[in-house]
């Protein structure tokens, strides 16, 4: 049984659904409820000691950051997320990690609350702050002719999988994409992906009531 600690809302859950779902893969989805604090409880801090989402339990393993996860899967279910060639490989994990490393850590809404708690931007104006000028700086990268349909070529890949959840973000956060043609080009090709769209936060949304 392949077991996914995740939050509907997450973006670095987010990410590894898109990847199992591509994959095929069968899993068993259990809710860490981020506003309710699940994520300190002392049951997920002896799955993830940083006390976040996603943890996957799989191959009688139990792992943690998404990209991390995501490379594993790669390697172990032969994905194909990745080029052959180095400099294409290169290219993906920028990419990915220009909206991994450099736009979420920032957009995180735990940081965006503490500067709101502190006297700072509001959450809203915190986020279109940093989203969008995080996206102008991928959308200048995604100007290359290895761009299309996808952020690599023809296939859905590793930085695709890294953008898509940050293009939720910023739908979101009312952030326009209007001045970014290549990322809205990129979110049409993969929301017509049944994987991604079993995976979207609008899909898994709890209902109300």
């Amino acid at each position: 049984m392949i077991r996914l600690y995740d939050y509907w809302r997450s973006s670095s859950a987010y990410r590894v659904r898109i990847g199992l779902n591509l994959l095929g893969l069968d899993y068993e989805r259990i809710s860490v409820d981020l506003l309710a604090g699940d994520q300190t409880s002392a049951a997920n801090l002896a799955r993830n000691p940083q006390g976040i989402v996603p943890t996957l339990e799989i191959d009688r393993l139990r792992l943690t950051q998404s990209l991390a996860i995501l490379e594993y899967l790669n390697e172990t279910r032969g994905a194909g997320w990745l080029p052959d060639d180095a400099a294409g490989r290169a290219r993906v994990r920028a990419l990915a990690m220009a909206v991994a490393m450099e736009i979420q850590p920032v957009c995180n809404l735990r940081v965006a609350k503490q500067v709101e708690a502190s006297g700072g931007m509001a959450v809203p104006v915190w986020m279109q702050t940093h989203i969008a000028p995080g996206l102008q700086a991928v959308e200048a990268l995604l100007a290359d002719k290895d761009t299309r349909p996808f952020c690599h070529g023809a296939e859905f890949g590793l930085a695709d999988i890294c953008l898509l959840p940050q293009i939720y973000n910023a739908h979101r956060w009312g952030v326009s994409l209007e001045a970014f043609p290549r990322i809205k080009a990129i979110e049409a090709a993969a929301l017509a992906l049944p994987a991604v769209q079993a995976a979207h936060p609008d899909t898994l949304a709890p209902v109300a009531g």
